[in-house]
């Protein structure tokens, strides 16, 4: 990926403050280890939920089942928003991710996310790729959607900026 263009909104920052650099919100969604992903019903209601999500090669990627609320609302519309942060007011970087979910179904990547997956959360999630999807040591079956960003924004509280990043 190229390097985004970054660029501070003024109308929402302090008159000194400084946008957040990529390397910085890069690392952000690299290390996080929970996000909220909002989708968008088929009668135009949100929805939102929590989930652990990985960042490689440029892109988050996210499992759901396939009857989940989020799978049922990606069948109709694959827009979403992923959210990572903390809850603090003053301190902090909160980072927004807007993009489209594409559903992962090769299985070399899909290895390589499974592998992902347990590195991140030291063995916690441990996937096993096949037939184009996750499958669960305890059973079960996770769909893999990956979301290429068409635009971030990076919340820096405390010293109050808002930064885009443009794809």
């Amino acid at each position: 990926m190229t390097e985004p263009v970054t660029t501070l909104d003024t109308r929402f920052s302090d008159p000194d403050a400084a946008p957040t650099d990529w390397h910085e919100t890069r690392q952000a969604l690299e290390t996080a280890q929970l996000f909220w992903i909002s989708t968008v019903r088929g009668d135009g209601r949100p929805h939102a939920t929590p989930l652990v999500a990985v960042w490689l090669d440029d892109a988050i990627y996210f499992t759901t089942g396939p009857d989940e609320q989020k799978a049922v609302n990606l069948r109709g519309n694959a827009h979403v928003i992923l959210m990572t942060g903390c809850n603090q007011w003053d301190s902090g970087l909160d980072v927004v991710v807007e993009g489209q979910a594409v559903e992962v179904t090769d299985d070399e990547l899909l290895q390589s996310l499974a592998g992902a997956w347990r590195t991140k959360w030291d063995g916690r999630w441990h996937y096993e790729a096949r037939d184009g999807a996750f499958f669960h040591e305890s059973g079960g079956t996770a769909l893999v959607f990956k979301v290429e960003p068409a635009k971030i924004f990076a919340f820096r509280k405390g010293a109050f900026s808002q930064t885009r990043h443009r794809f």
